[in-house]
């Protein structure tokens, strides 16, 4: 058995949705865990309070109360890729994230991410990304250090005030000639099915990204891609919408079967570039991971 080195928490929500007490509302909340494990968790003190004091079987549900706890996996992965942080100062660190590794714990990952990894390197138990990456997407992610200040640097995501940039490889058609040309894609994305596999939808459009082609060989073009918000799989579904799905994804424009990581095959797409006036110095801040895509066909 693993388990996590690092909490991980959530707050009671405002609205009772029916129980009496925390074990009740937690056996509710994660359908997927059995409540024995919950009870389990709870007798070796492994559910706590912000406080430090100890969630009972007993503990009666109140509302906006934040729960800590620990995440369990059998077994958990080992991620053979390193991490390495660009930039650090004493209100943010910007880290470079492998192909593979997530960025938080999730699923039969608690210790192996991207968080976790940099809390035990550096010691600094209060790191916390801004925002998210996929798994198998590689690239610079944000991280706040200090609590005091983060909510500034969460509000220059909420209001759109960082600028991504992104490298992507995909497959195109041999007569196809794409340098130079760009692209305004809008749509709407919403829940597919499964849940995790996110769709083009009809509706008012909630998605906008920009991509322009800036290279291209005989079989792959290299594309480089800017999104203006921030929607789950955003970037994977619009090369999707313009007929280049990104090279090696195992989600669109199928779904592949589950199956094992393949380290040689990782998917294309490239999380190179952070721009934003830092809201604490002022500063214009300009990261870059140090790498880039390549063609290979």
């Amino acid at each position: 058995m693993v388990i996590s080195d690092y909490p991980s928490h959530l707050s009671l929500p405002q609205t009772n949705p029916g129980v009496t007490t925390v074990l009740e509302y937690l056996i509710i909340k994660f359908p997927y865990i059995d409540a024995l494990i919950w009870q389990q968790r709870i007798a070796r003190g492994k559910v706590h309070y912000h406080d430090g004091s100890l969630v009972t079987p007993h503990s009666l549900f109140q509302a906006q109360q934040r729960i800590y706890y620990y995440r369990e996996v059998e077994s958990e992965p080992i991620i053979p890729f390193k991490e390495k942080i660009i930039f650090q100062d004493e209100h943010v660190l910007v880290a470079y994230k492998p192909h593979f590794l997530a960025v938080t714990p999730g699923g039969i990952y608690v210790n192996e991410c991207l968080q976790n990894r940099l809390r035990k390197s550096t010691g600094i138990n209060t790191l916390q990304a801004l925002h998210r990456l996929d798994r198998v997407t590689a690239g610079l992610v944000l991280f706040s250090i200090n609590p005091s200040t983060r909510h500034h640097y969460h509000n220059l995501f909420q209001t759109r005030k960082i600028h991504k940039t992104y490298q992507a490889i995909a497959n195109i058609r041999h007569n196809e000639t794409l340098i130079g040309q760009k692209w305004d894609i809008k749509n709407r994305i919403a829940q597919g099915e499964p849940r995790f596999r996110m769709q083009v939808a009809t509706g008012t459009a909630n998605s906008h990204s920009l991509i322009r082609c800036v290279q291209q060989s005989p079989m792959q073009a290299l594309f480089e891609l800017n999104p203006i918000t921030g929607k789950t799989h955003q970037l994977r579904l619009h090369m999707q919408t313009l007929g280049w799905p990104i090279l090696n994804d195992k989600y669109y424009p199928q779904l592949q079967p589950l199956s094992k990581d393949n380290y040689s095959a990782p998917l294309q797409l490239l999380a190179k570039q952070l721009q934003f006036i830092d809201p604490m110095t002022q500063l214009l801040r300009r990261f870059d991971c140090g790498l880039s895509l390549l063609l290979t066909n």
